[in-house]
This record gives C-alpha cells, sequence and structure tokens, in this order.
C-alpha cells in the first residue's frame, strides 16, 4: 500500500511543476485523496459491503469534490490534477499513468444494469479540462482528449480527439505528439479539424473568385460586355478566416 502510495507522489510531482515536495502533495492533493479513498471504498465494495463502499464514496465527493464510484477501476500512477467536479461511473476503466483534469465526466449513456456502460482508458491516456467521455467504448492508450470535447465513439492509441462532439486530429501531428505529455489535451498545432477544414473551403472559394475576376477582365479585354459586380458582392477570405479563428 506504501509503495503504491509513495508511486503516486512521485508520479504527481513528475507531472505537476507546482508541486513542491512530496509533503505538500501528501497534504494538500484533493486527486490523491480521492484516489486513496477510492481504494478504500473499492474494497468494501467488492467484498459485498455495498452500502459502505458507496458511503466512503460520499465522504470522499464532499472532502475532494471528486466524484468516484466505488466500482471504478483505476490503475497505478493517476493523476487527478485539480479534480473538482470530476465523475467518474461505476464500470468506468482507467489504466495506469492517465491524466484527468477538472471537469471531467466520465460517463454512461445505458440504463441497462449489469453492462459497461462507462468508458476505458487505456494507458497514458490524457483527459483535458471539462471533456465529456460518454458510452462503453474504449479511448486507446497514450490517446489525448482535448478540453470540453464531447467523445462519444472509441479514439485510436495515440490519437487526439478535440470539440463537439469529437473528431480526431490530423494522424501526422498524432504521431509527432504522441510521446510527449500534453497538459490538458493540448498539443502543438492542435487546431479544431473543423476549423482546418472550414479554412481550407474559404481558401478554395477565395482562389475562385480571383479566378473569376481574371476572366472578367479578360471578357471586358475582348469586348464582351458582363454585369457589373456590386463591391459587397465581392469575397472577402480575410474577414471569414478571421470568424472562424
Amino acid at each position: 500500500m506504501f509503495n503504491r502510495l509513495r508511486d503516486d507522489i512521485q508520479n504527481i510531482m513528475q507531472r505537476d511543476p507546482a508541486a513542491r515536495s512530496s509533503w505538500e502533495v501528501l497534504t494538500c492533493y484533493p486527486g490523491l485523496h480521492a484516489i486513496v479513498m477510492h481504494r478504500w471504498a473499492q474494497f468494501f465494495w467488492r467484498n459485498q459491503f455495498h452500502w459502505l463502499g458507496r458511503f466512503i464514496a460520499h465522504l470522499s465527493r464532499m472532502l475532494t469534490g471528486i466524484e468516484i464510484h466505488p466500482g471504478a477501476t483505476i490503475g497505478q500512477r493517476v493523476f487527478i490534477d485539480h479534480g473538482f467536479g470530476v465523475v467518474i461511473g461505476e464500470t468506468a476503466e482507467i489504466g495506469d499513468e492517465c491524466t484527468i483534469y477538472q471537469g471531467v465526466t466520465l460517463g454512461g449513456t445505458s440504463l441497462t444494469k449489469g453492462a459497461k456502460r462507462h468508458p476505458t482508458l487505456e494507458r497514458g491516456v490524457i483527459v483535458g479540462a471539462g471533456a465529456k467521455v460518454l458510452g462503453g467504448f474504449t479511448i486507446g492508450a497514450g490517446a489525448k482528449i482535448g478540453s470540453n470535447s464531447v467523445v462519444v465513439k472509441a479514439v485510436t492509441a495515440g490519437a487526439t480527439a478535440v470539440g463537439n462532439p469529437a473528431h480526431v486530429m490530423n494522424k501526422q501531428e498524432d504521431e509527432f505528439n504522441q510521446a510527449r505529455f500534453s497538459a490538458y489535451g493540448v498539443t502543438a498545432g492542435g487546431d479544431d479539424p473543423i476549423a482546418k477544414a472550414l479554412h481550407k473551403l474559404i481558401e478554395h472559394a477565395g482562389l475562385q473568385e480571383q479566378q473569376i475576376q481574371h476572366l472578367q477582365a479578360a471578357l471586358k479585354q475582348a469586348g464582351i460586355a458582363c454585369a457589373a459586380r456590386e463591391s459587397e458582392d465581392m469575397f472577402d477570405s480575410e474577414s471569414l478566416n478571421k470568424l472562424v479563428d
């Protein structure tokens, strides 16, 4: 038990630059307190003392602001950073060395008792603040979930999912960032894929506008009359790109 606690403290020291000492982590980090109390609650839950397990989980929620069902499975060296508002459901499974930030929900969308209703996070997954992962699917090892994303389907290992509903980012960027720890699931060059697609569409429309202007000029030189265009009808790609940003 003490070896596992020591591992948890060392893991927090490595991942949180604000942590100044092991004593500070042990006494002032609610994420660590919630995980320790979850182990007590889970012990009673697995030994059929369900009420006692739920009551310990309830006390943990009051003390830490983190709600973990005693039936949830949590691996080693899991770091719940800040943690306030985190909700982890009964059939959730969290692998070793995962990082979960404040406001995260690992929730279920099914009402079937005994079914796998909550997500599985494989080793090293990072879930950014406010993200919602809803359903009994798997988030692959090393995947990153951006802050405030809503994930309703599986994410492959090493991928980065952002947006509502979440979309997987460019695979080359995922491979570049896979081996790096990314606080809050934020990665280098990690733009929303929908925004990227919109930028490309705007760029394409701008090129078409230039071609139309060249064609009009060529027709005018050839003596072919063209209907005049109002200035407000001209395509403004710069303004549209600012809106998307």
